[in-house]
C-alpha cells in the first residue's frame, strides 16, 4: 500500500474519492515499468502482491460507502505462474534426517522436529503451535490447532516420528523446559517457544550441511511429503487433507512435480514408449557417410 500512496502523493491525489479506473491503470503501468536500484523490473509476483491489496481495500471503502463506487471492480491482475516447489528424493530426504547429532539433547530434539515435518507435512508455524496434548500417541495423530485459514485438522504421523518424538519427550525436553510449563511441544535450549525463523534457520542449515545439492528450509520437506506419497499411489485428495489445502486446485501443483511417476507410468503404459530392436524401422537404419 505504500508504494501507492507515495504514486499518489507524486500525482496529487489526496483522497481515495479521486481514484478512477484510469488512475489504477496508470497505476498498474507504472509498475509494469518501474525498476528497482539494480535496474531489474519488478517480477510479475511483485506487481500482483502490490495491486490485489488495492482491490480488497476499494472494495471496502465502497462498502462502507467513503466513495460512490468501486474502481478496482474490472482492474485485471496480472497472471502469477506456478514456480514448481523444490522437492527432495527419499535418499536426499534420509541425508538430511541423520544430520542432527542425536547424541546430544538438542540434536535429539532436532531430529525430531525434521521428522514431523517430514512424516506429516506440517508448515512451520503449525510445528511451533503444537503443544503436548496435540500429539496422540495411541493412535498416531497430531491434531494441528488454527491453521491457515484459522481451520483445525487432525494428520497421521508416522512410527518413526513418533519414535523420535517419544525419546525428546522422555530425554531431551525434561532438561530444557522452564517452569511454569505452559506445554509448547518444542522449545529452544534456553526452554522458549521457536519463532518461524529460528526454526527455519535451523532446517535450513541441516539442509545445506547434507549437501544434496539442493535448498530450502521447513517447506521443502512439507512438498516432499506431498510428493513422495503421490509417487506412492496416494489419491490427490488424501495428500490435500493432509496439507491442509481448501482448494484442490493448490494441491494439483505436485503432479507436476512428480515427473518420474509419469515417465514410468508412461514407460509402462504407452504402445510407441518402448524401442523394439528387432522390429523397429527406426532401429534398423544404417546411417553412413553420404
Amino acid at each position: 500500500m505504500e508504494m501507492f500512496l507515495k504514486w499518489c502523493r507524486t500525482n496529487r491525489i489526496t483522497t481515495p474519492a479521486k481514484i478512477t479506473r484510469t488512475s489504477l491503470e496508470s497505476y498498474q503501468r507504472y509498475l509494469f515499468q518501474y525498476r528497482k536500484r539494480d535496474g531489474q523490473p519488478l517480477a510479475v509476483a511483485s506487481q500482483h502482491s502490490r495491486l490485489a491489496p488495492l482491490k480488497v481495500w476499494f472494495k471496502w471503502l465502497t462498502h462502507r460507502k467513503h466513495i460512490p463506487q468501486d474502481p478496482a471492480t474490472e482492474l485485471e491482475l496480472p497472471r502469477v505462474g506456478y514456480k514448481l516447489p523444490n522437492v527432495m528424493n527419499k535418499d536426499d530426504a534420509e541425508r538430511v534426517l541423520s544430520q542432527p547429532d542425536v547424541r546430544k539433547p538438542l540434536g535429539i530434539r532436532d531430529r525430531a522436529m525434521l521428522e514431523i515435518l517430514y512424516s506429516s507435512g506440517l508448515r512451520r508455524t503449525e510445528l511451533l503451535q503444537l503443544r503436548l496434548y496435540d500429539v496422540d500417541q495411541n493412535h498416531g495423530l497430531l491434531t494441528v490447532r488454527q491453521g491457515k485459514g484459522k481451520r483445525d485438522r487432525v494428520v497421521p504421523i508416522g512410527e518413526r516420528a513418533l519414535a523420535w518424538l517419544d525419546v525428546y519427550l522422555s530425554s531431551s525436553r525434561p532438561e530444557i523446559v522452564r517452569k511454569p510449563d505452559d506445554g509448547v511441544l518444542f522449545l529452544t535450549s534456553n526452554g522458549v517457544p521457536f519463532t518461524p525463523n529460528h526454526l527455519s534457520l535451523l532446517a535450513r542449515r541441516y539442509v545445506k550441511a547434507a549437501q544434496i545439492g539442493k535448498s530450502g528450509a521447513c517447506h521443502i520437506f512439507r512438498h516432499t511429503m506431498a510428493t513422495l506419497m503421490l509417487e506412492g499411489g496416494a489419491d490427490i485428495r488424501y495428500i490435500q487433507a493432509m496439507l491442509g489445502h481448501v482448494r484442490l486446485d493448490t494441491t494439483q501443483i505436485y503432479t507436476h512435480v512428480s515427473i518420474r511417476k509419469l515417465k514410468q507410468v508412461h514407460a509402462t503404459t504407452h504402445p510407441g514408449a518402448r524401442l523394439d530392436a528387432q522390429t523397429d524401422e527406426v532401429s534398423q537404419l544404417q546411417i553412413g557417410p553420404e
